[in-house]
């Protein structure tokens, strides 16, 4: 064999050996694990939220279901917020970059953490911070749906306020529970509601044999805050929807509920304490029943697909300029809010602690009489608040209808919220493509 042949051979053995020996890994392409409206959720986010998820619960001491539930109510919960986003986007509703990083901010700030210190927990708990990022922007954007949606639409008339006073029992008496939810989807038959029940009430019989009701509320719930194990936290019986008080006020500590049913589906609770019944002695800010009132103006602009937040901060920058130079609040409010009250001047009257939304009450509380605030930004859009005057006033039995109030609108904003979701997941196009689904 001539040194040719031989220089050949060898060539040939050493590719051919790299081949065998030397390959690239392959790379496992990745899954669709639902198609949602026209976007696709992929295994490898499945698997991501998955994770993130148990260490949640780890840390909570929350027994885990097992990894198959657990990553099928994961991919419940994705899919809703996939709808609820996408439909945000059809709104217009964003949420800009710098908006993002302060959020991300507070949330390293209440942790006690740096955001480097924050970024690598995340990174050995396994999370991205990509992802994580993305997670607080769809939570935010969620957020603002919300407001839009539910929120804004909630009213709580002065009967209810009256019945609430009346019939809700011991206001100081509160009550730690849990649930869990099975959700009916609209319009359901006799049928589907039978087939429901009946799986409700298995889930409810593991919940009486003593199952972890954390882990069932995690692996069967279909609430918003099944994965963290159906806690409502303290509830008074008027914060509560009627089934749930009723039920509440003749049930023992750590016992089950019966089956309760709603609008909504079923629901199965579990009271893990309760405490107080005496009548509160009341107080206001001044220590002897006084409340600190705010006699406040604003300016307000909204944001739409026309006016974007850029130009809305654009134009009350502008309008704040103006005011320093000496021209009118209230005739530049009659000109240019675009709330109710810019008839009126942009006047509010006096404001009680809570009749505001918190991101306008906590720069409103900031401000000195006669001065005017930055530009603030609320879910209703973007604001300039003048105080006019302040003052203390005995507002005692305000306030307990003040209490009332929120109470009665946080219990209505949770049911209308949960009708809404179950219409929202009932009309968006929902393809399962894992095996088995």
């Amino acid at each position: 064999m001539n040194t040719m042949s031989r220089f050949f051979l060898l060539s040939l053995f050493l590719c051919v050996s790299q081949f065998l020996y030397a390959r690239p890994q392959v790379i496992e392409v990745d899954r669709i694990a639902a198609v949602v409206g026209n976007e696709a959720i992929t295994l490898s986010e499945l698997k991501e939220q998955s994770r993130a998820v148990i260490v949640r619960l780890q840390r909570q001491g929350t027994p885990l279901p097992p990894n198959d539930v657990l990553e099928q109510q994961m991919l419940e919960r994705m899919i809703m917020d996939r709808a609820q986003t996408q439909l945000a986007r059809e709104y217009g509703i964003s949420v800009d970059e710098a908006q993002l990083e302060q959020a991300i901010a507070r949330i390293a700030a209440n942790n006690r953490m740096t955001l480097t210190e924050f970024k690598a927990v995340l990174t050995k708990d396994g999370v991205s911070f990509a992802s994580f990022r993305e997670d607080i922007r769809n939570n935010m954007v969620i957020s603002r749906l919300r407001d839009r949606e539910i929120d804004s639409r909630i009213v709580v008339s002065d009967a209810e306020i009256d019945n609430y006073l009346t019939h809700a029992g011991p206001r100081h008496e509160e009550f730690r529970v849990a649930h869990i939810l099975l959700r009916a989807p609209e319009a359901a038959s006799p049928e589907q509601l039978q087939k429901l029940k009946e799986k409700a009430e298995q889930v409810r019989q593991k919940a009486v044999k003593g199952e972890n009701f954390a882990e069932l509320a995690a692996a069967y719930s279909d609430a918003p805050d099944a994965l963290q194990g159906g806690d409502l936290g303290w509830r008074t019986l008027g914060d509560l929807p009627n089934a749930f008080a009723e039920s509440l006020a003749n049930m023992k500590v750590n016992s089950i509920s019966p089956l309760l049913q709603s609008s909504n589906g079923f629901h199965i609770l579990k009271l893990f304490e309760r405490r107080g019944s005496a009548e509160p002695h009341e107080t206001g800010d001044d220590g002897q029943g006084g409340v600190r009132q705010t006699h406040a103006r604003h300016i307000l602009i909204r944001t739409d697909e026309i006016v974007s937040e850029a130009e809305a901060r654009r134009r009350l920058n502008d309008l704040r300029e103006r005011l320093t130079h000496g021209e009118d609040f209230g005739e530049l409010a009659r000109l240019y809010s675009q709330d109710g009250s810019a008839v009126s001047g942009g006047d509010l009257g006096w404001v009680n602690p809570g009749d505001t939304v918190p991101e306008f009450e906590r720069v409103m509380n900031a401000l000195k009489e006669g001065e005017v605030s930055e530009v603030t930004q609320t879910p209703f859009g973007f604001h300039l608040i003048r105080v006019e005057a302040r003052r203390l006033e005995d507002m005692r039995q305000e306030k307990r209808r003040l209490v009332a109030r929120q109470a009665i609108r946080e219990r209505k904003l949770d049911e209308a919220y949960q009708d809404w979701l179950r219409q929202l997941r009932d009309r968006i196009y929902v393809e399962y493509r894992l095996e088995g689904e």
